[in-house]
């Protein structure tokens, strides 16, 4: 049974869901066949309580009609019967929860039945809605026009007064934002996708949408004025005065998109954030901390109660950037356990030895990073560096030595390690080891490291090669 395509389907659901369907199911107006309901009871209760029982299909199908011999093709009738209900109600679930839909095709039925008695409180109500609605994406003014449109239908057929001005500027105009919002917002997409993959797109009109949306009266519109900035961002990537405005509209407008597409545009901040400093924009660490600090008052971190480990890591890593050691030492404390429980251990450690060496409290980093060894060879890998940074600056040189070798050994002998990464980190451990070689007094040769470190491309930690021989110049 578990390799059947309803089966797997069904799975997806909780229980409050299944009894949901159930009811669906369970209506006359539906369904009317007791097989299909039984085939739903049965296929539930072996997802919510597995049995050790070998389901064939005629054990299926004896479980369903034993009073019948098994028949194939009616078996595969009932599953499909059940499969179009389930999709059914997934229809039905979504239409009830499109209030602009569902009541623009309210309209429709009342002009179509020419239900006169409704005319006049449906009228009232649609009106109503609008003010009841938080969202102001894109689906809000389609919405706002095919009431508008239904409403206008529905105007002509029931009212006397057909000379009086009508409402089809109000629908021209929710067309025209929905229309030019939508626009750039595909060609937002696009821009995204050619970054990762070289792939031509011909979307018409796009300079003329643009051109519209740049009006002001358009910039009042949310989903409209935030993808522009978006559009700006992509095709205009160092002038910085473009994030800084989405930034603003991020606070100002956010929360009137549903919260994935909320999610989307603070996920596209960080990017930006980080592309930023991968260039050399340091000023970019501190808003990239503020996006961090949003996407965890939002809860846009934690997926069904869980953070994923490299999302700890990066928070911890731009929290102690920013220096803000006391804020990051109460999210490592406040999130760790709700990573999963079987790398909670391991990260809380590695994490914390960060924030000591920051605090240059280095005996307490030490203490942490020799007692442990990662089973995952990222988290070794950085765990080694920062002990090869500590042992520097408390000045323990031979048990750098010792590590430096041990470090170059690993990084032989573990096949897991990508070349690439081998070479950035092969390179640390030879700077390293020119770096605690070089004399008292030797400028020139100084300058020489200096120049060899600048000039060579793949480093770990190059940043604190460059501070560490500058303090001897």
């Amino acid at each position: 049974m578990q390799n059947f395509k309803l089966f797997q389907i069904l799975a997806q659901f909780d229980k409050l869901e299944q009894n949901r369907i159930r009811k669906f199911i369970q209506s006359p107006y539906f369904n009317k066949d007791r097989v299909v309901l039984a085939l739903f009871e049965l296929m539930t209760e072996e997802i919510n309580a597995p049995s050790a029982k070998e389901w064939t299909k005629e054990k299926i199908w004896d479980a369903l009609v034993p009073e019948l011999p098994y028949d194939d093709a009616r078996l595969r009738k009932y599953q499909s019967d059940l499969l179009k209900l389930v999709e059914q109600y997934l229809i039905q679930q979504e239409f009830e929860s499109d209030t602009f839909m569902s009541q623009a095709y309210l309209l429709k039925s009342i002009k179509k039945k020419k239900l006169k008695k409704l005319h006049n409180s449906t009228l009232k109500n649609v009106k109503e809605i609008p003010g009841k609605t938080s969202y102001r994406d894109g689906n809000y003014y389609l919405g706002q026009f095919l009431i508008e449109t239904s409403y206008d239908q529905l105007i002509s057929d029931f009212e006397e007064k057909k000379t009086e001005k009508t409402n089809l500027e109000a629908m021209s105009k929710f067309l025209d934002y929905f229309y030019i919002g939508e626009k750039i917002k595909i060609y937002c997409e696009v821009l995204s996708r050619k970054k990762v993959a070289k792939h031509e797109y011909d979307i018409s009109l796009i300079e003329e949408a643009v051109a519209i949306a740049e009006k002001d009266d358009y910039q009042s519109i949310p989903s409209i004025a935030i993808y522009y900035q978006i559009f700006k961002m992509y095709t205009e990537p160092h002038e910085l005065n473009h994030y800084y405005k989405f930034q603003h509209l991020l606070v100002e407008s956010s929360h009137f998109f549903p919260r994935s597409e909320e999610k989307n545009f603070y996920g596209l901040a960080q990017n930006y954030c980080v592309n930023q400093i991968n260039q050399g924009n340091s000023q970019f660490v501190k808003e990239l901390f503020d996006v961090y600090k949003n996407l965890l008052e939002k809860e846009f971190f934690v997926t069904e109660g869980s953070l994923e480990s490299w999302e700890f890591r990066n928070i911890v890593v731009v929290g102690l950037r920013n220096r803000e050691f006391e804020w990051t030492e109460n999210f490592i404390n406040n999130y760790i356990n709700i990573l999963p429980k079987e790398i909670r251990e391991n990260t809380y450690s590695f994490n914390l030895s960060q924030l000591y060496f920051y605090q240059k409290k280095y005996s307490n980093v030490i203490k942490i990073l020799q007692e442990v060894e990662y089973n995952d060879y990222i988290t070794n890998l950085n765990a080694k560096t920062t002990l090869i940074m500590t042992y520097y600056e408390v000045g323990e040189i031979d048990p750098l030595y010792n590590l430096l070798e041990s470090f170059r050994v690993y990084l032989n002998r573990n096949k897991e390690i990508p070349s690439a990464r081998k070479t950035n980190f092969k390179n640390l451990i030879k700077f390293t080891k020119k770096l605690i070689s070089l004399p008292p007094s030797g400028n020139k040769i100084i300058k020489a490291l200096k120049t060899e470190v600048e000039s060579t491309k793949n480093i770990s930690s190059r940043d604190w090669l460059l501070e560490k021989i500058a303090e001897l110049e």
